[in-house]
């Protein structure tokens, strides 16, 4: 294992950390966009989205055997296949003929709590970076 692998491994664990809170950030702003994208001559209101996270590097046999640590990486982003909210409301004008509006299948509450764990997972990411830091200067300091 290289000196440095430990923060290579945080840094990717920051990187992904920030893709998610951008996704979630995103996702709350759009919570009430009910005109998405026009598909089949209609509007679509927006699809709430998520991040894949998977091992950073492919995992082959040897990685395995060498018990090789390598970190995370977003492998695409998603949209969530839960159905859209209908609302009754005959005065918006994306209403349909019977009156009912479909909202975004964003719920603000889990988005929060998603935001909430990126978020202490990007802040002990920064701890752990710190410490392999640290120690790094520690053993430049005993060569001198």
């Amino acid at each position: 294992m290289s000196i440095f692998q430990s923060l290579s491994i945080s840094g990717s664990a920051l990187t992904t950390q920030r893709l998610r809170l951008d996704v979630i950030s995103s996702n709350i702003a759009n919570a009430n966009t009910t005109r998405g994208e026009f598909v089949n001559g209609e509007w679509v209101p927006y699809r709430r989205k998520m991040v894949e996270v998977s091992q950073g590097n492919s995992p082959s046999f040897a990685n395995y055997l060498q018990k090789e640590l390598t970190g995370v990486r977003a492998t695409r982003i998603v949209e969530d296949q839960t159905p859209f909210k209908a609302v009754y409301d005959p005065t918006n004008p994306d209403s349909n003929e019977q009156g009912y509006v479909f909202m975004p299948n964003v719920d603000i509450t889990k988005e929060m709590v998603d935001m909430m764990s990126a978020s202490r997972a990007y802040e002990a990411n920064v701890t752990a970076f710190n410490a392999g830091k640290s120690m790094l200067v520690k053993a430049l300091e005993i060569g001198r």
